[in-house]
């Protein structure tokens, strides 16, 4: 057993480290905390293997086959994990109130007030002030500008003639990174 030891853990775990990439590449998208996490559940994996080995196979078949299934067990535990957290999330295009005139999302603060920067300043538009005008479609313009004016999400949509998604759109594209970038 002191040689298999030595053989999987010699130079950091490569041996070791080798079998898990070999695993996880075939699921892919994991980012290098979850193959550090993967790293150490293969590291109790290996613990209960050197427990079990019986010799009536391969060490290495054997370590494998409880590796692949350890990961695939806690794969499904964390997707099924991400799964409760997406069925209790809440649209930012929830009404808060009765009457719907206001969204969750129209009460998350940030950093960029659009509105005050475009229209309460007396002085012509900077060069980046026009480009970041130039990035929204005509809707958007007109969205943002009774945005302006006051008026709240239904009554914008009822003046446009719009639905709750064309003014969520609307609404994503006026304060999207890659168009709000155009003014930092």
């Amino acid at each position: 057993m002191d040689q298999i030891i030595f053989a999987y853990y010699a130079d950091n775990a490569q041996k070791l480290r080798r079998i898990v990439d070999k695993i996880l590449f075939k699921f892919g998208g994991l980012s290098n905390k979850d193959v550090d996490d993967f790293y150490s559940l293969a590291n109790e994996v290996f613990v209960d293997v050197i427990k079990k080995y019986d010799a009536s196979q391969t060490f290495d078949g054997f370590l494998y086959s409880c590796l692949l299934n350890r990961i695939k067990t806690e794969m499904t535990r964390r997707n099924r994990e991400k799964r409760k957290i997406d069925r209790i999330s809440v649209s930012l295009d929830t009404p808060i109130d009765d009457d719907e005139a206001d969204t969750i999302g129209d009460t998350i603060p940030s950093g960029i007030d659009i509105e005050r920067e475009i229209f309460e300043r007396n002085e012509e538009y900077s060069r980046r002030m026009t480009l970041y005008l130039s990035k929204l479609s005509t809707i958007q313009k007109e969205v943002l500008q009774l945005m302006k004016d006051g008026y709240c999400s239904n009554e914008i949509r009822d003046r446009l003639h719009i639905d709750e998604k064309e003014y969520a759109d609307c609404n994503a594209a006026i304060h999207s990174y890659r168009n709000v970038s155009a003014l930092l």
